[in-house]
């Protein structure tokens, strides 16, 4: 299997993470949206979008799957082709999660959750 750094990894292993933060709070505020206020005409729009967060964030976290698998794949190093789209993926996931973040914070904010 290709190696990668340990920096590379880390900064996998914390993506990964916070992807799965965000999936995490946006299914708990659709959880709370409905709880207190059920599924309506003034709640559809909330739950859609907190639907797409968690979605948007599931897709992240499958590129990034996807990426590593073709790497842990890759006989006998890494092509620096790979390497690139795996550090690229990084900088878009990286830049994503605090969008997806501020969304979600936004939702909760507006509805008081």
């Amino acid at each position: 299997m290709a190696r990668l750094s340990p920096e590379i990894q880390l900064k996998i292993t914390n993506l990964t993470e916070q992807i799965l933060d965000v999936i995490d709070e946006a299914r708990k505020a659709e959880f709370l949206l409905i709880e207190r206020f059920g599924e309506n005409e003034t709640t559809i729009i909330a739950l859609d979008e907190l639907a797409e967060i968690a979605q948007q964030a599931a897709d992240l976290y499958s590129q990034l799957s996807t990426l590593r698998i073709r790497i842990a794949e890759a006989q006998p190093s890494i092509s620096s082709d790979m390497l690139k789209l795996l550090k690229d993926r990084i900088a878009i996931i990286q830049n994503r999660i605090p969008a997806l973040q501020r969304s979600t914070q936004e939702i909760n904010l507006d509805w008081g959750i």
